[in-house]
């Protein structure tokens, strides 16, 4: 799934194609996404003018004067701009065409991503109203972690992938962060000193930062927006190195099930 460093590498790539643009043509050739697309999506967007490409968490939106269209890639999906006359190829559902020639093409073998259009502010809608601090934010550190994490018995993994909790933090960046940090991710997420908490904050802003730059994590399906593959796999420490050495003790890399994920980690340097 695209995680935070994937969604922003994709904003930063499609945003200089969009911005300032007007919407000259939508298809929608499979409406059946995770929510079924609007079916007066073409007109409520042809003639609007793309304003700005947001991101909160893992969403998107292209922002127009009076609405702006929410984005999710879910498990599969991408965002590539295209020339208008490029045919489609099986699974592009939808097409946004602008008065430069190009368009932004949706892209989804599993049909788990959405293109919903809200009129009001998308802050505030339900799809995006609850989701917790931004981790590349100014409000996000080891306090705000210390104290959002008091009385919680939840394993801290989980915590900081709780997006009620920090906007975007999927399973990949959650390992590699807790591997930096020196945090278990089996410990308890309420038995965390503010002191680790201060590294752990560190280390997730550390690990997205450099994961942003690189151009983001391709272990599937992920492209971002000019269809090239992002280059952070190739930093991983611990994230699917189960069995390998630990780059710090040597130790092998274990791996344990928390709840729908897969948690990797050093057993001798996380505690």
């Amino acid at each position: 799934m695209p995680e935070l460093p994937e969604v922003e590498t994709t904003r930063r790539g499609i945003a200089p194609h969009v911005v300032g643009r007007r919407v000259t043509q939508v298809t929608v050739r499979n409406p059946r996404l995770r929510y079924p697309v609007h079916r007066r999506l073409a007109s409520l967007l042809a003639g609007r003018e793309v304003k700005a490409v947001e991101r909160r968490g893992k969403y998107l939106w292209l922002a127009c004067a009076n609405g702006a269209l929410i984005l999710h890639l879910g498990m599969s999906g991408s965002l590539c701009v295209v020339p208008a006359t490029r045919p489609p190829r099986k699974h592009d559902h939808i097409d946004i065409c602008f008065d430069n020639g190009q368009c932004l093409r949706l892209h989804d073998p599993r049909r788990f991503s959405m293109a919903v259009w809200s009129s009001a502010d998308p802050l505030r809608h339900a799809l995006l109203r609850d989701i917790g601090v931004e981790p590349l934010g100014a409000g996000f550190d080891g306090a705000y972690l210390h104290h959002r994490s008091r009385g919680r018995r939840v394993a801290v993994k989980q915590f900081i992938m709780d997006g009620h909790i920090v906007a975007g933090v999927g399973n990949i960046y959650a390992n590699e962060a807790l591997f930096a940090a020196g945090i278990s991710p089996l410990r308890q997420a309420g038995r965390i000193s503010l002191a680790r908490y201060q590294r752990l904050s560190e280390a997730i802003k550390g690990v997205l930062g450099d994961a942003i730059a690189q151009g983001g994590t391709t272990l599937r399906d992920f492209f971002h927006g000019d269809g090239q593959s992002g280059y952070f796999q190739q930093r991983l420490s611990v994230y699917q190195r189960h069995g390998t050495p630990c780059q710090h003790c040597g130790r092998p890399i274990r791996v344990q099930r928390q709840g729908q994920r897969s948690s990797f980690y050093c057993g001798t340097c996380q505690r």
